[in-house]
């Protein structure tokens, strides 16, 4: 066996995931207050208003076509849907997502080049951080499209090879054959893919790992306006409320 794919397909995946994992509990431990996607919206809002949704959206259903392409086995999907509707399914999809991430992603640093307190608010992390995001994004279409057939013409389905790979990763029995066996295009794809996996902790990136779920089950902040507020003095008191003034209590007194 090829000592560079033991490498590459044996114990770099490991390395990635210590680093993701050790760099993301380092980084909650010493750096929770960095721990922020750093918004600029207070700067500007249009372009972000456009470009933030199409990109996340977008992300969503391409890492949704990942986890389906890569955990459920060709086997299952061929008892349910035969193999050209499946990759005429993916195909579709998986290129419209792309485009929509690719030009959400594209806005974005369109935005934050042509905007000056953005530009300013830019570190080097940002933009090592976005230099590797779209490289993935478009290997990633680049397989998707052409990745289906081998140098020498022959017809590669990357869940004969990429996914017998990555299902064998998590059982910590990895199948470097199976990885060696894939086109350039998918090597390529997932050698970036680990390198931004690896950048996550390091970079603004961390911040998918903390989705404001809690407000969907927060109560209720009553706001009322000063205008709409009667006087103490000219209204009973309420049931459940003190009063806060000191109406009451000079009434008493004099």
């Amino acid at each position: 066996m090829n000592p560079v794919d033991i490498l590459l397909w044996g114990a770099l995946p490991y390395v990635v995931l210590l680093v993701l994992v050790g760099g993301t509990i380092w980084r909650y431990r010493y750096d929770q207050f960095g721990w922020t996607t750093r918004s600029s919206q207070l700067y500007e809002s249009r372009l972000l208003r456009i470009g933030s949704p199409t990109f996340h959206f977008g992300l969503l259903v391409v890492l949704g076509g990942h986890l389906m392409g890569l955990l459920i086995p060709k086997a299952w999907t061929d008892l349910v849907v035969s193999q050209e509707s499946y990759h005429l399914v993916a195909l579709t999809a998986g290129t419209i997502a792309g485009v929509a991430t690719l030009l959400g992603i594209a806005l974005l640093i369109y935005r934050r080049r042509t905007t000056g307190p953005v530009f300013l608010a830019t570190t080097r992390n940002d933009k090592l951080m976005y230099v590797v995001l779209v490289a993935a994004i478009v290997f990633g279409m680049i397989a998707t499209l052409t990745g289906s057939h081998t140098p020498s013409g022959a017809e590669h389905n990357y869940r004969e090879t990429v996914s017998v790979w990555f299902r064998s990763m998590i059982i910590l029995q990895p199948d470097i054959t199976a990885m060696a066996s894939a086109t350039w295009q998918f090597k390529v794809h997932i050698l970036v893919g680990m390198g931004l996996f690896a950048l996550v902790p390091f970079s603004r990136l961390v911040h998918a790992f903390t989705a404001p779920v809690h407000y969907l089950f927060r109560p209720y902040i009553v706001y009322r306006s000063r205008d709409e507020v009667t006087p103490t003095a000219s209204r009973g008191r309420v049931r459940g409320w003190d009063p806060v003034g000191t109406l009451d209590r000079d009434r008493k007194t004099r």
